[in-house]
């Protein structure tokens, strides 16, 4: 049985479950499947992976560090994305990225931590 690429129509070879030709194919086919939320979609992920190379390029000591406001932004860090926010019991909010995170400090500080 003949199996056609579901994008340009040409015979599929390969595994049973293959349903395109090339990666071309494949890439072109899913972006016409979701254009508008893909783009909103692959935008948010970028910027959330940005960030999360920029914390993750301090060097932490048991777990934790410090730096500036001023440090992140010159590294392009974005302080409107996070994937999630921790709230301990005495009430203090952590902001994270994945398994990073910082948390404000005075006189524009942050704590870069790492949660275990």
């Amino acid at each position: 049985m003949k199996k056609e690429c579901l994008e340009c129509g040409k015979e599929v070879m390969g595994r049973v479950d293959k349903k395109f030709c090339n990666d071309y194919c494949r890439n072109t086919y899913n972006n016409k499947v979701n254009p508008d939320s893909k783009n909103l979609i692959r935008n948010i992920n970028n910027k959330l992976r940005k960030n999360y190379r920029i914390l993750d390029s301090y060097k932490l000591k048991d777990g934790k560090t410090k730096t500036t406001r001023m440090r992140l932004i010159d590294k392009g860090f974005d302080f409107d994305f996070i994937t999630n926010l921790y709230t301990t019991k005495k009430g203090t909010t952590y902001y994270f990225l994945y398994d990073l995170g910082y948390l404000p400090l005075d006189n524009d500080f942050y704590m870069i931590v790492k949660r275990e």
